[in-house]
């Protein structure tokens, strides 16, 4: 324990030098929600990935790799084909016009580009940003309350506190600055310690020699790339889910102000690879780590889930355990928590700017300069984190049964059907209007609920929409309605060109 301990009191004392190094940067609300827009690819390219992953990439994706056996490969490359196409295709285009409108928000972004002369577009964007974040923070603060219990041995409740207050120290410090150069930081230790532990567990277990025969063994439908269900279109929805779990990555808030805040174009082109190779090496290694956990822990007619914890979540703390020396677990730990406070902090600023600068200062106060308001900006980051705080203690109290990469996704999900629509057609169509961005936002939003708590429900087809899962239909249907409404209303400029066609 005393390892455990000492090896995190170093990590939390790198993620506070970090923050005073970060701090002597900030010297206005730009430099403080974005770093001035002057961070270069490395930091970059990590920041997002780290960021995009979060907790779920350790825990979740291990434990998904268990459960499912080869089909969870589908995560990763849907993942990897979400990235590709967000770095190659969409980030210098929104970098290009995120700086000609001199935006340092998404809603700022929205706004600008569609010359909107009202402030709903902006409003709608600022509310839904700050409530989903909001549940996703709650979500991750909640692992870290777990990660300190199952790894360390420590209460739940002092573990979520812990957590809490490093990571609020660092980004009060230091703000964006502070945030994206410990997620770089902390995305090196989750880059290194998932590809080096499927390679030790690999030559421990006699070279990972009958590894499709352990799980053959164990279960042959393990071994089914494309599905373990006899129901063919059971296997279509699952792999859809897990595929479609990158359409997160073509527009999501917290990963797109990482594009705003490079400091070139050029640098986009070189942080492509490196988040390429991220993603690839990671995703993969944590499926391969929660297979491997499979063929070890569990045998034949066994419910995998009353070894390995609900939805494989404690894969991780069990492997470390089993094939690692007490100082490497202790490593592990803090790369644990590396993910989870990689996505707290660049949501916490995310939902701060918000409110910040998107309802305060350009609604109420547009007299305000930036920097008046740097001060005011730490103080809502802490009334966000302490909002998520309490719901986080809530879900502890009031279920304590849950299953809590659900609500992660569910967060997720949210996030990404209500921006990520917008973003890619304000990206690549010029016919797309306010009103169209409206009726997207609005769809997907309401959208992931009602897929999450009323198609899921039905008897003869939610079972089906559960593989689906929220984020893919929900995202098709913004897509659809946004095209609709910007067709039936389109801008004057725009009825104009038709008719000039028309002629």
């Amino acid at each position: 324990m005393i390892t455990k301990i000492t090896v995190l009191a170093i990590y939390v004392g790198i993620l506070f030098l970090i923050g005073i190094l970060a701090s002597r940067r900030v010297k206005s609300m730009s430099d403080y929600y974005v770093g001035g827009k002057k961070m270069g690819f490395w930091a970059v390219a990590f920041s997002a990935r780290a960021t995009g992953e979060s907790g779920w990439l350790l825990i979740g994706l291990t434990g998904m790799g268990a459960i499912a056996g080869y089909s969870g490969y589908w995560v990763v490359a849907g993942e990897l084909l979400g990235v590709f196409i967000s770095w190659q295709f969409m980030a210098k285009r929104f970098k290009k016009r995120s700086d000609e409108y001199k935006a340092i928000t998404i809603p700022d972004y929205l706004q600008s580009h569609f010359k909107s002369s009202t402030n709903t577009l902006r409003i709608i964007s600022a509310s839904v940003l700050v409530v989903f974040v909001v549940i996703y923070v709650a979500s991750q603060m909640d692992v870290t309350g777990i990660a300190f219990e199952s790894m360390l041995g420590i209460d739940y409740r002092i573990g979520v506190l812990v957590g809490f207050s490093i990571v609020l120290i660092y980004i009060f410090i230091g703000g964006f600055v502070a945030a994206v150069w410990s997620d770089m930081f902390q995305g090196i230790l989750m880059f290194f310690g998932l590809i080096l532990l499927p390679i030790v567990v690999w030559f421990s277990m006699d070279h990972g020699t009958g590894i499709t025969e352990g799980l053959n063994a164990i279960d042959p439908t393990l071994t089914q790339i494309m599905g373990r269900s006899s129901d063919g279109w059971m296997n279509l929805f699952t792999i859809l889910g897990f595929s479609m779990i990158g359409l997160g990555f073509l527009g999501s808030p917290q990963v797109y102000v990482r594009f705003m805040s490079i400091e070139s174009e050029h640098e986009i082109d070189k942080g492509k690879w490196v988040a390429l190779l991220f993603t690839l090496l990671t995703d993969a290694a944590a499926v391969t780590i929660g297979i491997l956990a499979r063929i070890y822990f569990t045998q034949s007619g066994q419910d995998p889930e009353a070894v390995l914890g609900t939805g494989g979540e404690d894969v991780l703390s069990m492997i470390t355990n089993e094939f690692l020396p007490t100082i490497l677990v202790a490593i592990f730990i803090a790369i644990v928590l590396s993910a989870i406070m990689s996505t707290i902090d660049s949501l916490l600023i995310l939902a701060s700017s918000a409110i910040t600068r998107d309802f305060y200062q350009k609604i109420f106060r547009p007299d305000l300069k930036d920097e008046d308001l740097t001060k005011f900006s730490r103080l809502v980051t802490i009334g966000m984190a302490m909002a998520a705080l309490g719901i986080a203690v809530l879900l502890y109290f009031l279920y304590p049964d849950r299953k809590i990469f659900w609500i992660m996704i569910f967060g997720w999900s949210g996030i990404a059907a209500t921006f990520c629509p917008v973003i890619i057609l304000s990206i690549f169509w010029k016919g797309y209007t306010e009103k169209g961005a409206i009726a997207s936002m609005i769809t997907g939003f309401a959208s992931v609920i009602f897929f999450k708590f009323v198609m899921s429900n039905l008897e003869s087809v939610g079972a089906y929409f559960v593989e689906l899962d929220v984020l893919a239909p929900s995202f098709a249907l913004a897509m659809i309605v946004g095209y609709i409404v910007s067709k039936i209303f389109p801008t004057k400029k725009h009825k104009e060109e038709l008719s000039e066609t028309v002629k």
